[in-house]
């Protein structure tokens, strides 16, 4: 048995859909044993994907096929993860979570009461 690639993706809830999934591996941000694939790629168990989403990036092995989408519980038992792939993806979560933008708060500009603070914070 095998599976497209951008239907496995979606059932193991990597992306929320299937044309992400699609999008995702047609821009080389999955790899197949280390190939660039098109979407349409047919895996197989034992197969060694590297798939980038954002700053992270998975390496994981396939470890059942699925083409239907189901409870998060059933997606995590299709794929093992790389022991170092999930300790760099949760050293990058907590860099950004010591870490945040302060400018992703600020949308547009600011109000009057928050223009009042920064020309207070100014003159001081």
């Amino acid at each position: 048995m095998s599976v497209r690639i951008d239907k496995w993706l979606w059932a193991a809830r990597f992306f929320k859909t299937r044309s992400t999934a699609q999008q995702a591996v047609e821009g080389g941000k999955v790899r197949v044993n280390g190939e660039r694939v098109k979407p349409a790629k047919d895996l197989r168990v034992g197969d060694e994907l590297s798939i980038q989403i954002g700053a992270a990036e998975w390496a994981i092995r396939v470890e059942q096929l699925s083409d239907k989408r189901g409870p998060a519980t059933v997606a995590r038992t299709l794929y093992a993860e790389d022991e170092a792939s999930r300790i760099r993806r949760e050293e990058l979560a907590a860099l950004r979570k010591f870490a945040a933008d302060p400018a992703q708060d600020r949308h547009g500009r600011p109000t009057k009461r928050e223009r009042r603070e920064l020309d207070r914070w100014r003159d001081h």
